[in-house]
């Protein structure tokens, strides 16, 4: 990574999220490591039914920057909601949850391409909003924090989730230490934007804030080819010219330069729960 964080960097998201494949070998070595933390849409389900006095009579539900549909599916499997609806600005991320939809036919649940920072939705039309890890994905995540708040009905409820700033910093180490990418632990953080740190502010400027929960989330990958499967496409590393993209290269320049052992890490998630205004939840 050079110059202007990639999260934040309107010019790198065709790259990070113009094929679905790319972001779903991440998420899945990602997954495949993980050894602690329930899992992020069972915890928005769980908080949903405790702060929402209607959850088992909800209307619609909103999942802002759904990406390829994990937590709308999980959310009206479980929910059963009248609908959900995901929204996201990328199109192959969309067509990819299009496609995992088609497969569970009697879930309520649909997709829309469209911008987090201008909703192509009704006011006061959703009982429930939720974004999760996708609201680092803005410059400004206040403007649509007050988009959520839009569209949400009186009362309504928001689950904003997000990570903390130095997680994975275990994978900034080794990748340190490899000397893939020696300035690897002094690059800005990719959460820097919405973190666990500044989340219930954020959601504060537009929402009352109901409830703040952490929880740690640990990870184990059994080894070099495991964690390149996982680097190969995070787009924090400053890689040598064949190593973005490539997980057999990484792994090799790894194996080449550090005994192959297992490499355990964590991360911070953080769970804000707030209302909108002018009913009860």
């Amino acid at each position: 990574m050079s110059g202007a964080n990639p999260f934040l960097d309107p010019a790198r998201q065709a790259e990070l999220y113009g094929h679905a494949s790319r972001l779903a070998v991440r998420s899945n070595a990602l997954m495949r490591a993980k050894t602690s933390g329930r899992p992020v849409p069972d915890t928005i389900v769980r908080l949903v039914r405790a702060h929402h006095e209607r959850a088992d009579e909800l209307g619609l539900v909103l999942d802002v920057g759904c990406g390829r549909g994990t937590s709308s599916l999980a959310l009206a499997q479980q929910l059963r909601p009248q609908r959900v609806l995901g929204v996201d600005a990328a199109p192959a991320l969309i067509e990819q949850a299009l496609h995992r939809a088609q497969r569970l036919p009697d879930v309520p649940v649909s997709f829309l391409m469209g911008n987090f920072h201008q909703l192509p939705l009704p006011a006061q039309s959703f009982d429930v909003a939720v974004a999760a890890f996708c609201l680092y994905h803005s410059p400004q995540p206040q403007t649509v924090v007050a988009e959520m708040k839009r569209v949400l009905a009186p009362g309504g409820l928001a689950v904003l989730v997000t990570k903390g700033l130095d997680s994975y910093r275990e994978m900034d180490q080794l990748v340190a230490a490899a000397g893939l990418d020696p300035r690897a632990e002094q690059h800005e953080s990719l959460y820097i934007s919405a973190h666990s740190g500044n989340l219930a502010h954020l959601a504060a400027v537009s929402l009352d804030v109901l409830a703040v929960e952490h929880e740690e989330h640990r990870f184990t990958f059994d080894g070099h080819d495991h964690v390149a499967e996982y680097l190969a496409t995070n787009p924090k590393y400053d890689l040598a010219p064949g190593l973005y993209g490539n997980p057999g290269a990484l792994a090799a320049t790894l194996h080449e330069f550090l005994p192959d052992r297992p490499l355990t890490t964590k991360s911070l998630v953080t769970f804000v729960v707030a209302k909108s205004g002018g009913g009860r939840s």
